[in-house]
């Protein structure tokens, strides 16, 4: 029969696995690819400052989403837990997104506001300060780690590279913003700006103000 051909040739089945994956994968990403609502910022997102692009850095590269997903399903008991379904226009700006399942620790698509800066930095240094049944593991050393000239500016480049829409003049601040900061700053300052974006009031009324009115006056 033709499978058992397949299943005894190892090279003719590894190659047709790979074809297999390959259009698997293109059928699930080209479609996202021309799909506005999955590369277009959801309304009121914000760039991220220096520092909070140095504290994404700093999740990633200790691993914390290994533990920790940034992804609200809209699943009732989620909602009601965490707050509102996460929308694929608020990870636009984010490379890699960190979208996922995981529940070792709680979800922080919405951490932001929750916890005082004061309460991260315990948690941080040794998190059974202030969880007791904790496994998390601390992370005191970033409290005496220091950022090197040119290293957030190097970031946010990277991104820019992937159609992050930072200035010039924005990455040529870094620096300047993110002296005197530790790591475990930043990763505090990226943990706080996890939330629901906020589409600014001000430029709502202005844009609601420009439109003409019809006829007879008010809307």
């Amino acid at each position: 029969m033709k499978h058992e051909v397949i299943e005894k040739n190892v090279m003719l089945l590894a190659v047709l696995t790979v074809v297999a994956i390959s259009f698997g994968g293109l059928v699930e990403i080209l479609p996202l690819m021309n799909d506005s609502s999955a590369n277009t910022p959801a309304p009121g997102l914000k760039m991220r400052t220096p520092l909070e692009v140095a504290g994404r850095d700093v999740f990633v590269r200790e691993g914390c989403y290994g533990c920790h997903s940034q992804m609200i399903r809209s699943l009732g008991e989620e909602v009601l837990r965490y707050g509102p379904a996460s929308q694929a226009g608020e990870s636009v700006y984010d490379h890699p997104f960190q979208w996922g399942s995981k529940r070792t620790g709680p979800d922080l698509a919405r951490v932001g506001g929750h916890y005082s800066d004061e309460w991260h930095r315990i948690h941080l240094n040794n998190p059974r300060d202030v969880v007791p049944e904790s496994n998390m593991p601390g992370y005191p050393w970033l409290a005496a780690d220091h950022f090197e000239p040119g290293e957030v500016p190097s970031m946010m480049r990277a991104l820019k590279r992937v159609g992050v829409p930072f200035t010039e003049e924005s990455i040529a601040a870094a620096d300047k913003e993110v002296a005197g900061k530790t790591k475990m700053d930043a990763l505090i300052a990226f943990l706080q700006s996890l939330r629901v974006p906020q589409p600014d009031p001000v430029a709502d009324a202005s844009d609601a103000t420009s439109k003409p009115l019809p006829p007879g006056g008010a809307p």
